[in-house]
């Protein structure tokens, strides 16, 4: 049963990115659709669980687009005009809509990395 998950974890005060704002788009040939605007739970996952479950899972184009400069600024870290990160963007291809896919996100203001996690 495939599902899609995410996990942003705030590295430069070492806690998860509790708050962020974030969204899923699929990328079609007519352009992006969002499917899920959403923002992090305590433990920086997607409240409702799954971004998409079993039921909606299909392969194609998707992008996870998160606001990290918005969410810095509501910790109260000054960030420089304009910020060096403001939106960090991951686009990824699923290509077995019965699979697994995990995305994780770790992120200061002035750094990310991302992996296909478990």
């Amino acid at each position: 049963m495939g599902h899609l998950s995410t996990h942003v974890l705030d590295t430069m005060h070492g806690t998860p990115a509790a708050g962020m704002r974030g969204k899923l788009l699929r990328m079609q040939a007519g352009g992006a659709q969002t499917l899920a605007s959403f923002e992090l739970d305590a433990d920086g996952r997607h409240p409702g669980g799954a971004l998409l479950d079993a039921a909606t899972m299909a392969v194609g184009r998707y992008r996870l687009v998160f606001s990290v400069a918005a969410y810095f600024r509501q910790r109260a870290v000054m960030l420089p005009d304009p910020p060096f990160l403001d939106e960090v963007t991951i686009d990824f291809g699923i290509a077995d809509a019965g699979g697994h896919y995990h995305v994780p996100l770790l992120v200061s203001p002035w750094s990310y990395s991302t992996y296909r996690g478990s």
